[in-house]
C-alpha cells in the first residue's frame, strides 16, 4: 500500500540520513519514478524532504523532524507505544519491528519503562504453545479440541470453534462456539491441556454474539459477606474490589460481595483454613459445616 510505502520512506531517512532514489526503488521493489512521486507526494503534505545532486547527494530529511504534534500529540505517542508493548506480550504479532520504528518516528529512547509478560511463573513453554495454536485457528478459522476441566469437577474432550482471546481478571480465556453444547462458551486457559487443530474450518461468527452470550451454565448469583484475618491484606486485595472492602475496629477485613455458588466457592472458602469466616448467608455456612464434617468423617475412616 502507498500510505505504508510512504510512512517507511520517512522512517528509512530518518535512520539512514539520506538514500539515493535508486536504493529507495530497490528497496520498496518498485521504480525510481514511483519513488520520485512519492517524494514530491510527501512534500506537498508538508514533510521537510529534499533532494541534492552530485557525489554524496541523495533524499534526506531535514534533522529532528519528528511527527508534527498537531497529528499526533506527546501523550498519543506515549499511549501507542505503550499499547503496542502490551500487545507483545501476548505473542500474537511481531511488534519489536514496528515499536522500533515509531521510537525512531517519534523521537523516543526510553520507553522501557513497562514490561508486560501474561505467562505464569516458571516454565512458559506450554502456555506459549496453546496460546500459539488458538491464535493460529482463530485466524485461519479452524476447529480444535483440548481437554478441559470445569468447575463441577468434569475433565473430558471438547471440540470447539474458537472466536476470541480474552485477557480479564488477571487471567486469559476463550471464547468460543462448542460443538457439544451448541452455544457459546468461555473457557480458562490454564484448565485447557492438550490443545489440537483440526482439519475442520468454519464460517466467520460476529463478535457481537459473543458479547451477549453466557458463558457458563445457569449457577445461582449470591450476596455473600466474609470476614478474613487481618494478615490475609494481599489475599483480599488480589480478589476483591476496594469498595467491597471493609475493616473493622479488630483489624479484620470485611468482604460484602456477589458470587456463584458453585463447587469453587466452598473450595475457595476451605483453602482459608481457620482465617476466614463465612457471616452471610446462612445456607453458605451450612454447607460449609457439612463439608467439614464430611472431611472429618473421611479422614477417621482412613486412618
Amino acid at each position: 500500500m502507498k500510505i505504508t510505502r510512504l510512512f517507511e520512506i520517512i522512517y528509512l531517512l530518518m535512520n539512514k540520513k539520506s538514500m539515493t532514489a535508486k536504493e529507495l526503488a530497490e528497496h520498496f521493489e518498485v521504480s525510481e519514478r514511483t519513488i520520485l512521486r512519492d517524494i514530491e507526494t510527501l512534500s506537498q503534505a508538508s514533510v521537510p524532504i529534499y533532494t541534492s545532486q552530485g557525489k554524496g547527494g541523495g533524499i534526506s530529511i531535514i534533522d529532528g523532524f519528528v511527527l508534527d504534534k498537531t497529528v499526533v500529540s506527546e501523550e498519543e505517542q506515549n499511549q501507542i507505544l505503550f499499547a503496542l508493548q502490551g500487545i507483545s506480550a501476548t505473542q500474537t504479532i511481531d511488534t519489536q519491528k514496528i515499536l522500533s520504528r515509531l521510537r525512531t518516528v517519534f523521537k523516543k529512547e526510553d520507553t522501557d519503562w513497562i514490561s508486560v509478560d501474561f505467562s505464569r511463573w516458571g516454565d512458559c513453554n506450554e502456555d506459549n504453545l496453546k496460546f500459539d495454536i488458538l491464535k493460529n485457528a482463530i485466524i485461519h478459522k479452524m476447529a480444535v479440541n483440548f481437554i478441559y476441566s470445569n468447575t463441577h469437577g468434569e475433565t473430558k474432550l471438547r471440540k470447539v470453534y474458537p472466536i476470541r482471546l480474552s485477557f480479564k481478571a488477571s487471567a486469559w480465556y476463550l471464547q468460543a462456539f462448542c460443538a457439544e453444547k451448541q452455544d457459546y462458551r468461555t473457557f480458562k486457559m490454564t484448565r485447557i491441556r492438550e490443545v489440537k487443530e483440526l482439519a475442520e474450518s468454519f464460517a466467520e461468527i460476529p463478535l457481537q454474539a459473543v458479547e451477549t452470550e453466557h458463558s457458563t451454565i445457569d449457577i445461582p448469583i449470591i450476596d455473600i459477606k466474609l470476614r478474613f484475618h487481618e494478615d490475609l491484606a494481599y489475599r483480599v486485595y488480589d480478589d476483591y474490589k476496594e469498595s467491597e472492602i471493609k475493616q473493622d475496629e479488630d483489624g479484620y477485613f470485611i468482604v460484602t460481595t456477589k458470587v456463584q455458588d458453585d463447587y469453587w466457592l466452598y473450595s475457595y472458602i476451605l483453602s482459608f483454613s481457620d482465617n476466614i469466616i463465612v457471616l452471610e448467608p446462612q445456607s453458605v455456612i451450612d454447607k460449609i459445616l457439612f463439608k467439614t464434617e464430611k472431611i472429618q468423617n473421611f479422614y477417621k475412616e482412613n486412618k
